[in-house]
């Protein structure tokens, strides 16, 4: 799954940053929440997990796994994947994010995606 996985986390972040230069706000948005997404899964599968590709799965096993069992990972970010899909749903379906909004899911993920992905 790290194969799989990892190049797009590195490349969907590498987009959100770029989508944002350029004022696409709601598509970096939507990226940014799935760098995080797809670096998630990559940790989960380092880590013994075969997690089914379901946001819900994924967010609760990252949390309840990696962060409350095990403590691989800081609680600081335990909220974040959820917090990156309700930004990219408002993106994607909603009313759409502004030029705010959008960096704070980029740091967001960012931030998420440098403490998972450690090469």
């Amino acid at each position: 799954m790290k194969d799989l996985f990892l190049p797009r986390a590195k490349e969907n972040l590498l987009a959100a940053e770029r989508l944002f230069e350029l004022d696409l706000y709601n598509a970096s948005a939507n990226r940014a929440y799935y760098a995080a997404f797809h670096a998630a899964l990559v940790v989960l599968s380092q880590n013994g997990f075969t997690p089914i590709i379901d946001h819900k799965v994924v967010q609760a096993m990252f949390s309840g796994e990696l962060i409350n069992r095990r403590k691989i990972y800081p609680a600081h970010i335990k909220q974040s994947l959820q917090q990156l899909q309700d930004v990219r749903n408002n993106a994607d379906y909603k009313g759409g994010v502004g030029k705010n909004k959008a960096a704070e899911q980029l740091k967001k993920a960012q931030i998420f995606c440098s403490i998972l992905i450690q090469e």
